[in-house]
């Protein structure tokens, strides 16, 4: 199942926390949430696109987050939490679990208040609620990152299908050299043209030229089918080559993914791949750098 929201993660945490009242290890209190709402261990592999952090730790973090805002909680040392006496008095106020009103008024009606130990006067009425309202900053961050991306992909692909062929076989190159291929960009060389042999482009591998990957690389409008990449496979032979990589702005069939599996000396790279390598090695494609404030905690250690 797909690991729950920030927000459900608050009334697991509240009761941890009241259970041990003079404080627990922020890496306990993570799985005392994980195991309260039935986690399996797939969820708890799950990674932040960042890869930085469990996603499962990463929304308890922000459930902790809400409920010091709310004053209920504090973190009085490093990795530790522990309920203030606010929070201890809110607990035995509300013995039975939280109406979905009061987890959500716990996980949006501080937002505007500034950490603090003490309690604060609560906001008179509650914002309504959305299910994007409910998403942390770090899910809501991965989500805008990953709508760019795919607009970015989609606009590369439509880019691609409008260049010249020959210009087309060098954005592969250039691509493929900033993958690390050739000790150069010299030692990647378009070679296509009529009679190429279905042969677009030689990559060197080495100074002298002894290991050598042959490119091929065709916009296409419908899927690739086995015929072609048996193709490919020829012209490979034809050359003794051992190591070929078939690029294409579509797809691949199943048939001719099955085939190119089978003679273990053909990569192939659809267009969603290949729009992905392009943004991921930055060819075509600029980065801007946002900086994400996180604190330093060892900084504060006396």
């Amino acid at each position: 199942m797909p690991v729950p929201t920030y927000d459900q993660f608050i009334e697991p945490l509240l009761r941890h926390l009241a259970a041990h009242p003079d404080g627990v290890r922020a890496r306990d209190a993570h799985e005392a949430a994980a195991d309260a709402l039935s986690l399996s261990l797939a969820d708890r592999t799950e990674m932040l696109t960042s890869g930085m952090q469990a996603v499962y730790k990463n929304r308890t973090g922000w459930a902790h987050d809400r409920l010091k805002r709310a004053g209920y909680s504090t973190s009085p040392r490093r990795g530790t939490w522990k309920l203030s006496p606010a929070g201890l008095a809110f607990v035995r106020d509300h013995p039975q679990p939280l109406s979905a009103d009061e987890v959500s008024e716990l996980a949006l009606g501080h937002l505007d208040v500034r950490l603090s130990p003490e309690p604060h006067i609560r906001r008179a009425e509650t914002e309504s609620t959305s299910t994007a309202d409910l998403k942390s900053p770090d899910d809501r961050l991965e989500e805008a990152l990953q709508e760019m991306r795919s607009s970015v992909a989609a606009e590369i692909l439509e880019l691609l299908a409008q260049v010249p062929p020959q210009y087309f076989e060098s954005i592969v190159l250039d691509l493929l050299h900033k993958m690390g291929y050739g000790t150069s960009r010299s030692d990647l060389q378009r070679v296509g043209g009529s009679g190429d042999g279905g042969i677009d482009g030689i990559i060197s591998l080495d100074r002298l030229g002894l290991e050598r990957v042959y490119v091929q690389a065709k916009r296409w409008q419908g899927s690739v089918g086995r015929p072609i990449v048996q193709g490919f496979y020829g012209a490979l032979a034809g050359q003794r080559a051992t190591k070929g990589v078939f690029i294409t702005t579509s797809s691949f069939t199943h048939q001719a993914v099955e085939f190119a599996g089978s003679v273990e000396r053909i990569v192939l790279v659809d267009g969603t791949r290949l729009a992905e390598l392009m943004i991921d090695f930055e060819v075509g494609v600029a980065s801007r750098h946002v900086k994400v404030p996180k604190i330093d905690a060892d900084y504060f250690e006396a």
